[in-house]
């Protein structure tokens, strides 16, 4: 194997960066670090997409909100991406038996998420990357070693086999949750790392565009996010211009008790009888179900922490080569441009590169933290409650006190999706706000339950008194448990 040492990356107006990955992350930065005056290399392990105009790789609309928003307006292609995104308002709730229904995201019905294609997305970022007189793009090499002290990362180029070196001022690794760039740094020592594989996989499925219909050519509302909640598993649908749905399953991957999963649930009839008897509204809309059930491979999703995010001041980590998250918040892409801005706005800031990686991973890493806890806390409210009434009352609940006490009390969802705010800041104040509504409820019960001991023990006596409360609690939970009887009985005849 020949090796070609390429001479460092040097301007005269300013500093270089290896940016490894061309990533929605990889080339929205090298956007920013380019007009700021940086040279940019990017480098890419797959072929140019642009050639197929066709980005490879996971294939699950991405959902961007305002964080993203706000990193594609500070790029000035906000216009370019947002042209052909889909503004879902609510979540559509589909399910077993019974009517649709729809949970609006937030009180403002302005407020919505838009479904995105991730391919046209990247390639987006990745025209706009191109178009920098000062980022230039290497393709088809696959990144096989960093040296963080001497700021030199070698790739071998998967056509000759040569080896080439290049040299910068700066390395990021934005080359995704199973980085080269962070295997490297985890080689070097004193880096703490986990990656945590969630249980259920997905599979892409697709409903196709209709020619007739009240949504034609969607076959479905195509201002919503659709879901079929189902216990452990769920399949989720979001909207494409073109009238299709790209529809994903969630499904266990080990064999689990009252839902199907991928061990058990092999072949197109198997998936096929699992429509039939869960899924029966969407059935129909999938002519397709058999190939592409058969056709597309089951991914993993992984949660990926690591500290520290940076080595010897000439190398960092963004996006889901730092923080890999479960894709059940649409935060993913959000999260990542957040760090684009994090680390320019760090570099901007400080003449000296290492003090500004130390601040960029101080302003992101707590908050990578908080949006991957929160991703799998609402994986759980996707799959599990949104089909229960108490969820809707619940929701409801919240968004009454949030009218009432405005951004005092204003929902999590609101706070991730559309705002700014830290997702630390947004996690506490989401904490705060159902520790509010949960004492808005028990407090006056509370009261009640105090007031009327008190007046049956001042006509009565207090043995009385304490008979009464001991008899109310007792009728209090068995109620309680006959409703959650008859709630299991329901939901097994619901799944025969």
């Amino acid at each position: 194997m020949r090796v070609i040492e390429s001479a460092a990356m040097q301007d005269v107006e300013g500093r270089s960066a290896l940016i490894v990955g061309t990533g929605l992350a990889g080339s929205l930065l090298a956007v920013f670090l380019a007009r700021a005056g940086w040279t940019v290399r990017l480098v890419e392990r797959r072929h140019d997409p642009r050639e197929k105009r066709f980005a490879e790789g996971r294939s699950i609309n991405l959902a961007i909100s305002a964080r993203g928003i706000k990193a594609l307006q500070r790029a000035g292609l906000e216009d370019r991406v947002m042209k052909d995104a889909l503004r879902m308002y609510c979540r559509m709730i589909h399910p077993v038996q019974g009517a649709s229904h729809a949970h609006p995201y937030s009180n403002d019905p302005t407020r919505g998420i838009n479904s995105v294609s991730r391919s046209a997305l990247n390639l987006a970022l990745l025209d706009a990357a191109a178009s920098e007189a000062r980022v230039s793009l290497l393709f088809a090499r696959r990144c096989t070693h960093v040296d963080s002290v001497k700021g030199t990362a070698t790739f071998v180029d998967e056509a000759s086999g040569n080896a080439e070196t290049f040299s910068a001022d700066l390395i990021v690794g934005a080359d995704g949750a199973y980085s080269a760039v962070r295997d490297a740094l985890l080689k070097s020592g004193r880096v703490d790392f986990s990656q945590t594989f969630l249980t259920h996989g997905y599979k892409e499925l697709v409903i196709p565009p209709v020619t007739s219909g009240k949504y034609a050519p969607h076959a479905l509302e195509p201002d919503a996010l659709h879901i079929w909640p189902r216990g452990a598993s769920m399949m989720i649908a979001l909207p494409n211009p073109d009238g299709s749905f790209t529809c994903t399953l969630f499904w266990p991957w080990e064999d689990a008790a009252n839902t199907p999963s991928f061990a058990t649930v092999r072949s197109a009839a198997d998936a096929r009888a699992v429509f039939e008897r869960d899924y029966q509204d969407a059935l129909p809309l999938m002519p397709t179900l058999a190939e592409d059930f058969e056709r597309n491979a089951a991914g993993s999703m992984v949660t990926v922490r690591c500290s520290p995010w940076t080595a010897n001041g000439r190398v960092t980590l963004i996006g889901d080569a730092a923080h890999a998250v479960v894709p059940f918040y649409g935060q993913g892409a959000n999260a990542s441009f957040e760090d684009c801005e994090a680390l320019t706005d760090a570099l901007a800031a400080h003449a000296n590169i290492a003090d500004a990686l130390r601040a960029y991973e101080l302003a992101r890493k707590a908050n990578s933290n908080a949006i991957a806890d929160m991703a799998l806390a609402n994986f759980v409210e996707m799959r599990d409650h949104s089909a229960k009434a108490s969820f809707r009352r619940k929701k409801a609940y919240g968004r009454f006190l949030s009218r009432i006490f405005g951004r005092y009390l204003e929902p999590e969802y609101d706070l991730v999706s559309f705002s700014t705010v830290p997702y630390t800041e947004a996690q506490s104040r989401g904490k705060r706000t159902s520790t509010f509504m949960f004492a808005s409820i028990v407090l006056p019960i509370m009261l009640a339950g105090a007031g009327l001991f008190f007046y049956v023990e001042r006509e009565y006596g207090k043995d009385t008194a304490t008979d009464l409360v001991l008899k109310v609690l007792v009728l209090v939970f068995g109620i309680g448990a006959i409703v959650d009887v008859a709630r299991r009985i329901s939901t097994a005849s619901a799944r025969p």
